[in-house]
């Protein structure tokens, strides 16, 4: 049975999904590189990489951070929907363009939250407490997050979202009348319900930062895993303690 899933998922829609996260990836890697010495702001010039991922009071400087946090869903939280989007192959032996409507639907869940993320981000870049590259400048603002985040790792909503997450098997039945996209629809959703707490700590470690994004990820998709519940609490505790030492001036 592993096997013929692992063969399965070298189908060429699966290697068209894999393309396309390796793709964020690949873009996100650009926009970080506008602040490296000797990398790709030497190359093109600085100004050409920073326009890329600075905010901008304005509709353009919106649709670039819409951009850049949309690449972020599909780079950061496609690769976490895996075992579901295998699920529902394994359930209806599914066309490739059922399976592209189920992954649609699930990131459309991620490009709007992208929208709401780039107005904070505008936001919080106009008072002052973020700096170009989506990192926080305020002891403050940086353990409210934290202080957020952890306490959501305790919610009956992120263990409601996260047990549907963990059983894709039952979500995909109780749902299978509603289609590929609707239920994309739903699993995004339910997914968001998970992470966007920790999604928005992007703005205590940079939304530039490469490094973050892949801590984030490998994170989220343990989570999701059934073994992912010895995870969850810890992760509030460390991240609680964390804001305590932040507000506390410690580090």
């Amino acid at each position: 049975m592993l096997a013929d899933r692992i063969r399965a998922m070298g189908a060429p829609h699966w290697i068209g999904l894999y393309a396309a996260i390796l793709a964020a990836w690949a873009v996100l890697w650009a926009m970080a590189a506008a602040s490296a010495p000797g990398g790709l702001a030497d190359i093109y010039g600085a100004a050409f990489w920073e326009a890329l991922c600075a905010p901008a009071a304005d509709a353009a400087g919106l649709g670039r951070l819409w951009a850049m946090w949309a690449l972020m869903g599909a780079a950061m939280m496609a690769p976490t929907a895996l075992p579901a989007f295998a699920t529902y192959e394994d359930l209806g032996h599914a066309a490739p363009t059922r399976f592209w409507a189920l992954a649609g639907g699930y990131l459309a869940v991620w490009a709007g939250f992208a929208a709401f993320a780039a107005l904070a981000q505008t936001g919080l870049w106009q008072v002052g407490l973020l700096d170009p590259l989506g990192a926080s400048t305020s002891a403050a603002l940086t353990a409210v997050l934290l202080a957020l985040a952890g306490l959501y790792q305790f919610s009956p909503l992120k263990e409601a979202c996260l047990s549907r997450c963990r059983a894709p098997l039952t979500f995909f039945m109780a749902h299978w009348n509603d289609g590929p996209w609707r239920m994309g629809l739903r699993l995004g959703a339910v997914c968001l319900g998970c992470c966007w707490a920790l999604m928005a700590l992007a703005f205590v470690g940079g939304t530039m930062n490469l490094g973050f994004m892949a801590l984030g990820m490998m994170l989220m998709a343990l989570e999701k895993l059934p073994m992912g519940r010895v995870l969850t609490r810890p992760l509030g505790a460390l991240l609680l303690a964390a804001a305590a030492l932040v507000a506390a001036g410690v580090i």
